[in-house]
């Protein structure tokens, strides 16, 4: 398996620091309010890639945290006049609603930054032991010109990094690109005993922390969106290796942006929205499809046109469910012959395609088409003359590819025909307000789903044709 590394900037195979198994860090949100589907793509990509790791037979060990303790969120507490922790109760709560509505799985372990506080301490503690963090008035800073390989993962000096900076000055810092381990409690604000004082930790130290913690001092991999590669993740490799005098992460993985208008989506743009808003309007199986149509690391745009290109695509997967699921409960026998063991042995060919595809960097873009063409193979060759096996085992190489990537795994039994029997009103209330442009178009696109409409004395009946 071949994996792009963000540290060294190209592909490299991937060798895990214990056969078998995957130690994973991914970042996850700050908790003051509903994650965008722009962090929902990070999120669903590093879903895909831990499930297929996992379908590839790797037992992951995938960590996502929590940060429940920072500057948004004493903000938000202040203004909804309440504390940090309902505030971070509250949104972990939400998270799990919108991730599991995208069909996300649950991590191994969802860490809070406040579960790990005396952690965090006795690190900082270490950092100052050896000479790498100094206090000034109850801030603990870390002395940034002491690493040796600061700038490393996003290839820039020291020098350079700090002539292009926007720093706040702080006179009490060494250096001004030196960053806060640890902060004094303002008035009002959760605080906790430390050494240096009442305090809270800074936000890049939870990271490193809790990676030591719980998957140890070196990780396989430690991945999240690209706009945490500085400062966030090049002070996490920092401070982690100046303590432990270990690489940090083998493997670094980062995500691309999620664009509006060729605009990174953000909240402080006010140019997002939010997943569960999305969610109304759109199955999950759709959302992923669109994350997942572009390869990783590559910027990709959301627009509502996208979404419903999207959709369609979807449906047309569905559809080929549909299909063969109809067809397990219509055909007339039951084993497959020779020809048919023959002919599912050649479908091989679309599962290899896939690993290769996924093999390469998870190229999540390529094993869709690979599942398209599949359907298509399955469309052409299986019907009612085939035998309920042959189905049945279509149906589960779909299901299998569809798996990693989060999709294809729900029945279409039932929904199916609520929807037609829904569409058949619509069309049927269109003919009588003589809407006849919109009484055809649902003719139509019934029609490109193979579903048949036929207007009888008894009313409208419908059949689905291969």
């Amino acid at each position: 398996m071949i994996l792009y590394n963000s540290l060294t900037r190209k592909k490299e195979e991937f060798v895990p620091l214990t056969p078998g198994e995957v130690k994973m860090y991914v970042c996850g949100p700050t908790v003051y309010n509903y994650f965008h589907i722009g962090n929902g793509r990070t999120f669903i990509v590093f879903d895909t890639i831990r499930r297929y790791f996992e379908y590839r037979g790797y037992k992951v060990n995938f960590v996502q945290n929590f940060t429940d303790i920072d500057d948004k969120m004493i903000k938000k507490a202040n203004e909804e006049g309440t504390t940090v922790a309902c505030v971070g109760d509250k949104y972990i709560d939400e998270y799990y609603k919108d991730a599991d509505g995208l069909n996300i799985k649950r991590a191994s372990t969802n860490p809070r930054a406040t579960e790990f506080v005396q952690d965090i301490i006795d690190f900082i503690s270490g950092l100052i032991e050896k000479g790498y963090a100094y206090e000034v008035a109850g801030d603990v800073y870390f002395r940034t010109k002491k690493f040796d390989g600061y700038g490393k993962l996003i290839k820039q000096s020291i020098e350079d990094l700090q002539s292009g900076a926007r720093i706040n000055i702080d006179e009490r810092k060494e250096d001004p690109i030196d960053f806060a381990l640890w902060k004094a409690q303002k008035p009002g604000e959760p605080a906790w005993e430390s050494p240096w004082g009442l305090g809270r930790p800074g936000w890049h130290i939870e990271c490193s922390c809790m990676a030591k913690k719980l998957l140890g001092e070196t990780i396989d991999i430690h991945a999240g969106g690209m706009d945490l590669a500085f400062p966030h993740h090049e002070n996490e490799i920092a401070q982690s290796e100046a303590l432990t005098g270990k690489t940090f992460a083998n493997y670094w993985m980062h995500s691309a942006y999620l664009n509006v208008n060729n605009e990174k989506m953000s909240k402080s743009l006010n140019n997002f929205l939010t997943a569960r808003e999305a969610l109304k309007n759109y199955d999950a199986d759709v959302i992923r499809f669109l994350m997942l149509s572009a390869h990783y690391r590559v910027q990709l745009n959301f627009s509502g046109e996208l979404l419903d290109s999207a959709k369609a695509s979807v449906e047309r997967l569905y559809n080929a469910v549909a299909n063969l699921e109809n067809l397990i409960d219509e055909v007339k026998k039951d084993k497959m012959d020779e020809k048919e063991e023959e002919y599912l042995k050649s479908l091989d060919v679309y599962r290899q395609k896939y690993i290769d595809k996924m093999d390469d960097d998870f190229n999540t873009a390529d094993a869709i088409t690979a599942i398209f063409d599949l359907i298509r193979d399955i469309n052409s060759n299986i019907n009612i003359e085939s035998s309920k096996e042959l189905c049945e085992k279509a149906l589960e190489l779909i299901r299998e590819l569809g798996g990693p990537l989060g999709m294809l795994q729900k029945s279409t039994k039932g929904s199916l025909e609520e929807e037609i029997e829904r569409l058949i009103e619509e069309r049927q209330q269109a003919r009588k307000d003589r809407n006849f442009a919109l009484a055809d178009k649902i003719r139509d696109d019934l029609k490109a789903r193979n579903i048949i409409l036929e207007d009888t004395p008894q009313g409208v009946r419908w059949k689905k044709v291969n």
